[in-house]
């Protein structure tokens, strides 16, 4: 056993480091070093065991407990119309596809369609927010529908799971009994994760927090999490869903910023372990069975949740937020797995079909990182910004001059406008977001609506007479169209842009820019200058 840990942990460095150097994300590594391992030293029952799987699905354990930090109550409140609304139908309409496809084209029985429909319906957690979790992306709004949808679909494995249960039973007045005994038990935990979150837990942690012991707070917040998940597993829920809870309750507390990086550690290293698990159940020989099968299969289910996402989403937002949200959530997930193991155990769905759904299953979860990775890209080449009938209530004169032209009016250029009101500086906005275009709009700044990437809608801001050009915008992909239209009208030599990294500044190295900030190398030099002060102060 030791020699295969070792060679586990051997591959999956090489194979990261390799994948680092292309830019691909270390969830292809871990599951590419399950595949190995599983053919090298013939583990393919092993992915089988009951131990190896619970102590894989913790690490989706720990990542929904850190995505509930990020998530307090008020924050779900929020978020209630794309959990319940959005996330509920998605599961439904894709379900009721799947099931009339499988039942009346290909033939299947009627519960084996209706397990196959719910387990299609559902997406990656673990792949989709442990991204989303490094790139940001969980704060945008289509960060905000894909959290919710997957919220639901956690949520949901609790009555798939019951349906699985009800077609092994006979006899109506079991069905009756577990139904009333299922609402009981998440009545009980709800009450008891709320009562303890709101009247035991900040008390707790901070006696913990008083014994200055990084050991004994780092075993109380394991505690938490594992022990939460434990109840809700022990009142037949998911393990992931009690962790979420839990989670949401820390976010109330004062200590949730430290209890998230205690955690992390433990997080990242069982998530490798949930993704060998998966790498491990690639069998070639099906590939190479059913090659044909799984070919069609693949792309049919990816394009149908597509559809079916981005249709949902689309009836409430603009087109870019819709296709972010909808090809992020176009792969089958890790639940999915379960649902169907367990529907073949109760021989509920065939052996070949079971075998067939697994590997497209994993094949999906495999090209999930490369399609998030290129997300931002793929949305800024293929689907523009919705352009609504805008009236621009304000326009920039022809002898206008010297005046600072702020490309962006998200976060970073409400702030920029805001310290250019304090030095009485004049300048003129340009938006392309309809959100933020209204928001400036709604509070009177001289604001225009329009793509700062194309040239005509930047003379019309006098750009030439201008003193100064700030480039507010965090897409990398968008920035450089932007300052390459910029530096075509004034040749960069007033521009001044903002980047998050160094290798987002050397993306921009060919555009001969004067000014570019790294906002990480600015944060650490104030931190520095504090740190030198408070010497200085103290000596």
């Amino acid at each position: 056993m030791l020699g295969i840990i070792v060679a586990a942990t051997s591959i999956a460095l090489i194979i990261n480091l390799i994948l680092k150097k292309v830019h691909l994300p270390t969830i292809i590594g871990y599951i590419l070093t399950g595949t190995i391992i599983a053919y090298v030293f013939d583990l393919h029952e092993a992915v089988n065991n009951h131990e190896l799987r619970e102590i894989a699905e913790f690490g989706v354990v720990f990542l929904m407990f850190t995505i509930g930090l990020e998530f307090s109550l008020n924050h779900l409140k929020k978020m209630r119309r794309e959990v319940f609304l959005t996330g509920s139908l998605q599961i439904l309409v894709t379900a009721l596809f799947v099931f009339l496809i499988a039942r009346y084209i290909i033939g299947l029985e009627t519960q084996t369609s209706l397990i196959v429909g719910m387990a299609l319906s559902l997406s990656s957690t673990a792949i989709v927010l442990k991204t989303f979790n490094e790139t940001k992306e969980i704060t945008k709004p289509h960060g905000r529908r894909v959290l919710g949808i997957l919220i639901m679909q956690d949520i949901a494995v609790i009555p798939i799971l019951l349906m699985i249960s009800f077609f092994s039973m006979k006899g109506d007045a079991s069905l009756t009994f577990t139904i009333g005994k299922t609402v009981l038990a998440a009545i009980i935990l709800l009450s008891l994760l709320y009562f303890a979150g709101k009247y035991l837990l900040e008390p707790f942690l901070r006696y913990v927090s008083l014994t200055r012991s990084d050991e004994l707070f780092v075993a109380s917040v394991l505690l938490l999490a594992v022990g939460s998940a434990y109840l809700a597993y022990y009142f037949g829920f998911s393990y992931s869903l009690g962790a979420f809870i839990a989670g949401m309750m820390i976010a109330e507390t004062k200590f949730k910023h430290q209890v998230e990086a205690d955690l992390i550690p433990f997080r990242n290293i069982l998530l490798g372990i949930f993704f060998i698990t998966v790498g491990m159940q690639i069998n070639f020989k099906v590939i190479y069975d059913y090659a044909w099968i799984i070919a069609m299969l693949l792309p049919a289910v990816m394009a149908l949740k597509f559809g079916v996402i981005y249709a949902l989403v689309r009836y409430e937002d603009n087109k870019r937020v819709a296709f972010k949200t909808a090809l992020s959530l176009i792969q089958i997930g890790e639940f999915s797995l379960a649902i169907l193991e367990l529907a073949r155990s109760q021989s509920l769905i065939d052996t070949t079909y079971s075998q067939i759904l697994i590997v497209t299953i994993v094949i999906s979860m495999i090209l999930t990182p490369i399609i998030l990775k290129n997300l931002s890209k793929a949305a800024a080449k293929l689907i523009p910004e919705d352009v609504m009938m805008i009236t621009n209530t304000h326009n920039v004169s022809e002898d206008t001059e010297n005046h600072v032209i702020v490309l962006g009016y998200g976060r970073f250029g409400q702030t920029i406008v805001e310290e250019l009101k304090a030095f009485g500086q004049k300048y003129v906005i340009l938006e392309h977001n309809v959100k933020f275009y209204q928001i400036g709009k709604d509070r009177g700044e001289p604001i225009i609506f329009g793509n700062a990437a194309q040239r005509h809608i930047l003379n019309s801001l006098n750009i030439t007479k201008s003193s100064a050009v700030i480039v507010a915008v965090n897409n990398p992909e968008v920035l450089y169209l932007i300052c390459e239209a910029v530096g075509e009208l004034t040749h960069n030599s007033k521009t001044i842009v903002t980047v998050t990294s160094e290798a987002e500044k050397e993306h921009l190295k060919g555009l001969d820019l004067e000014h570019v900030i790294v906002a990480t190398n600015q944060i650490a030099k104030a931190v520095v200058d504090e740190v030198m002060y408070c010497r200085l102060s103290n000596s």
